[in-house]
Formats: C-alpha cells, sequence, structure tokens
C-alpha cells in the first residue's frame, strides 16, 4: 500500500467505519440473485484486488500488503435482501444507512454488494461498498463504469473461468520483503539526490507544504458552528437530494463561478437551515469544509488506490443572501487555490510517502483522526461521473446515490455524483447526533432553487 491507503486502512476502528459506497436504482424487472452472482463472478477476473484482502507485517514494520484470499467466496461478498411493501425511497435510505454503518471485515477482501428488490415501480437497487484504502472517489467510480454494461444488449456468462490464488506469504516473507523495501527506498532516494532530480522534487513537495500550511491557516481564525464536531458512534443516518446539472449550470453561467461554487453554495445554505432550527445561526457562522481534490493523472484512471489531496474551505452559512454567499464562496475557494492548500496538502502526501517509517505510519496515521477536532465540521466531496446510462445485465441503473465516510469528530459530510445530466447528493451523518439531517438535505435543495430563480429572473 501507499502511505495514503495505509492511513486509511489503520485509522478505521469501530466507530469509523472507513468505507465508500454507491446505492444505485435500476429499472426492472430485478435479476434473480444466481444470475447476479454469475454476472459479478464474470466480471472479476479484471479486478484482480476484489479476491485479496489486508496482511499487516509484524509489528508493523512495513506497510500492510494485498495478498490473494485463500478462502475466498463470492456469496459472502454479494448478499440478498428485499424491502417490505410499499418499498419506499425512505425505506431504501433507511436499509442503506443500517448497512452503510457496519464495517468491512478485515479479515476478507474488502468490498460488499447488496442487491435489495422490492422497491416501487418493479425497481431495483444494488448497495455497493469499498473501503477508502482501496479506492477514493474517481477511482470509485472508474470501478462502477467497468463493472457495469455500457449497453442493454447482455449475453449471459458461460462457464467462470477458473481462479487458483497465489500461495500467501509468510510471515517471514512479509519481514524480509519489508526489509528489502526498507533499504531500498532511501537509497534510490540517496541516488535521485545524487543526480540532483530527488533533492529538486523533495525542494518542491517540502515548498509545497509549507506554502499549503500558510494558505490553510488563513481559513482556521473564524469561529465555526459548535455542535457539528463532537463524538461520532457506530451508526449512520443517511439521505439524498438530487438536482439537474443544466439547471446548475443555468446558475453558473447567470453569476459566474464553476459548477462546484455552486454545489459548495446549496451545502452552505442547507447547513444555514439546519444550525437556524437549532438556534445556533447567527450572520457569521462559517462551516470550515474539507474539499477533497483528485490528484489523478489522465493515465491513471482505473488504478484502485486513492490519488487525493484536499483544501479547506469556509462555507458562509450564515449568509441570508444567496448571491452574496455565492461571491463569498467564490471568493474562498479561489484563495485556497491561490494559497496551494491543494499543493501542501498532496506534498504532505508525497512525503509521507517516501519518508515515513511504517511503525511511525501505523502509530500516527490515525492518531489525529480518532479523536476530536474543531477545525473541520463536514467534508463535501464532489466526483464527476459518467454522462452515458449504465447497465446490470440490460437493466438501466436510473439513479446513483453516494455516500461518504465520518472520522476525527466529524458528524456530517456530504459527498456528491454527477450521473447522466443529473447531481446526486448523498448526505451522512452520526446517527445520534444529527437526527435532523433531513433538514439539512432539504435546505441543500430550497438554498438551491432560490439560486436558480435569481438566475431565470
Amino acid at each position: 500500500m501507499s502511505g495514503l491507503d495505509a492511513s486509511f486502512y489503520l485509522l478505521e476502528d469501530e466507530n469509523t467505519p472507513l468505507h465508500v459506497a454507491l446505492v444505485v436504482v435500476f429499472e426492472g424487472p430485478a435479476p434473480s440473485y444466481g444470475d447476479l452472482i454469475r454476472h459479478t463472478v464474470d466480471k472479476l477476473p479484471g479486478f484482480p484486488r476484489y479476491r485479496q484482502r489486508v496482511r499487516s507485517v509484524p509489528l508493523h514494520l512495513g506497510r500492510p500488503v494485498w495478498t490473494d484470499d485463500p478462502h475466498f467466496q463470492i456469496l459472502y461478498h454479494v448478499r440478498h435482501t428485499a424491502l417490505p411493501a410499499p418499498g419506499s425511497d425512505d425505506q431504501l435510505r433507511n436499509l442503506a444507512g443500517r448497512i452503510l454503518g457496519h464495517r468491512l471485515d478485515p479479515a476478507k477482501p474488502l468490498w460488499e454488494m447488496w442487491l435489495v428488490e422490492g422497491l416501487t415501480d418493479g425497481r431495483w437497487a444494488l448497495i455497493a461498498k469499498t473501503h477508502h484504502c482501496m479506492v477514493d472517489g474517481v477511482a470509485g467510480m472508474d470501478l462502477a463504469t467497468a463493472m457495469f454494461d455500457l449497453t442493454p444488449e447482455y449475453e449471459p456468462p458461460g462457464e467462470p473461468r477458473a481462479w487458483e490464488p497465489e500461495k500467501p506469504p509468510s510471515s517471514l516473507a512479509l519481514l524480509a520483503d519489508s526489509a528489502q523495501r526498507g533499504v531500498a527506498r532511501p537509497l534510490g532516494q540517496l541516488r535521485d539526490i545524487a543526480r540532483g532530480t530527488g533533492a529538486v522534487r523533495r525542494a518542491r513537495e517540502i515548498g509545497a507544504f509549507a506554502r499549503g500550511v500558510a494558505g490553510a491557516s488563513g481559513n482556521l481564525g473564524t469561529r465555526a458552528a459548535a455542535s457539528l464536531n463532537g463524538p461520532i458512534g457506530p451508526h449512520r443516518r443517511w439521505t439524498w437530494q438530487s438536482m439537474s446539472l443544466d439547471e446548475v449550470r443555468e446558475v453558473r453561467k447567470a453569476f459566474g463561478g464553476t459548477v462546484n461554487d455552486v454545489v459548495l453554495t446549496s451545502v452552505a445554505a442547507g447547513f444555514g437551515d439546519l444550525l437556524n432550527a437549532r438556534g445556533e445561526l447567527r450572520p457569521e457562522t462559517i462551516v470550515r469544509s474539507l474539499v477533497p481534490v483528485s490528484m489523478r493523472e489522465a493515465n491513471e484512471r482505473g488504478q484502485l488506490n486513492n490519488r487525493v489531496a484536499a483544501m479547506l474551505v469556509n462555507l458562509p452559512a450564515g449568509e441570508a443572501d444567496p448571491l452574496e454567499r455565492l461571491r463569498v464562496v467564490r471568493e474562498r475557494v479561489d484563495e485556497a487555490k491561490r494559497g496551494n492548500q491543494v499543493a501542501g496538502a498532496y506534498g504532505v502526501t508525497q512525503l509521507t510517502d517516501s519518508s515515513v517509517a511504517p511503525a511511525l505510519l501505523s502509530l500516527g496515521a490515525s492518531f489525529p483522526l480518532r479523536f476530536r477536532q474543531d477545525l473541520v465540521q463536514t467534508v463535501t466531496t464532489n466526483v464527476p461521473g459518467p454522462d452515458f446510462p449504465l447497465y446490470v445485465m440490460g437493466r438501466r441503473a436510473l439513479e446513483m446515490h453516494p455516500y461518504v465516510p465520518l472520522a476525527a469528530g466529524v458528524r456530517v459530510g456530504t459527498a456528491i455524483v454527477s450521473y447522466c445530466g443529473t447531481l446526486y447528493f448523498g448526505l451522512s451523518g452520526d446517527f445520534d447526533a444529527m437526527p435532523d439531517l433531513e433538514t439539512l438535505g432539504k435546505g441543500v435543495q430550497s438554498g438551491f432553487g432560490e439560486l436558480l430563480a435569481l438566475a431565470r429572473g
């Protein structure tokens, strides 16, 4: 694993299940469980990681490694359930919230997929969970695109291809390999420094880190909403909203900025409604959001790993005027970009990947994220999805709702995915701390509605 992938694996605990997920709703009729099993088995050869589990190196003298699971059983990973009548969206959201609150078994390959029957109008759904140490948002969408079909034509698979797991390495072999890597990595760095390339790269990474810290520091002085931070438990609430991508572009065209600026402004409005209902809203109230940014190059699409950095954006939840709210969001996003926050955050991950000893990584990577902090109140991640329809076994995917995990005392997060002209917002919250999660979701929708009405007026 890379240092970043290992960090996501090591910081998970019983109150911090760290998987990303999609809930995809399909047109009917639902396939049989057996047919879905055969379809999934037919896709697995293109994704060896789905038959691999994580092995930790003894004494954490090396980063965790991926090895074939000699006991892999597809029936464990692909599961089957159904909603009772009437099969409403609320029932699906409640079911998904329970499933998404459960940790993946670390002794097995880190993914699950649930076939859900019984939705209204003959529809059905897939709930797909994948651990964050395997994928970031962009890699997850690449994976979904590859696991699904691009046309409605469907040919049932033939006999599955035989698969034999590689013999798992012994603990001694893992230690030896880690020791070899531990020697090879610094030697490689010294060789690069002798040639000049390593020194230049390291100087760039350190410079980016310093500039990023300076850029982010200006966002940390403003007092933020207090009730959004605190202890979190193992259970989750989850809800969704959606909006037309063309309408979002209509707002962007009328007032400037980017699609993501409009999205963040809508989220800021949602937090304004939430905090107002709690009696905590003041004109100066902000909600500090971590905004992940993909660092994936074009030639890295499809790789199952994490290539992500982040910036901090103070969302003006207390601003009542929709256009002023949008102006402030645009200004703060531009400030974050000019302040090299993204480059600085990515420099940290690069330095960690090349310099931090695995044992220190295992002890320290999870420390900041296991305990309460008040610097960040939420996470808002926006991932571009396919603008073309996807299919499973000839059934078209109608909706695609994302899920983002929670950690570090952050009690609520928002994931956004675009699919076929629609932006889908998935809002996840701690079950006990966010009983009013629906207020946030409706506020996001109404906040965008204000902007759209002004754009058309």
